[in-house]
């Protein structure tokens, strides 16, 4: 007798089963994680230095927008992520 967890895996890899990916393709993507960590990265140093001289200068309506570049880079960057490793996928 199957448990509802086997029994819901079987259900879903019938309706989108898993793909396998190539060595390459692996490699690929953990190429694109490691650039999107950097990019990442790079940006918040960039920003965190801004956001901290608004807030030491009290200056909030700068720091409330510094903060929300921040997230839509940071949102911005895992699409383009997403999208990429996305056409690894399909390839």
């Amino acid at each position: 007798m199957k448990s509802s967890y086997e029994l819901a895996m079987e259900r879903l890899n019938k309706t989108a089963p898993t793909v396998k990916l190539t060595a390459a393709q692996k490699k690929l993507i953990a190429g694109l994680e490691s650039k999107h960590k950097a990019k990442l990265a790079e940006r918040e140093i960039a920003l965190k230095g801004e956001i901290n001289s608004a807030a030491a200068a009290g200056d909030f309506e700068k720091l409330e927008q510094l903060q929300k570049q921040l997230v839509v880079e940071r949102k911005s960057l895992q699409a383009d992520l997403d999208e990429k490793k996305e056409r690894i996928h399909k390839a």
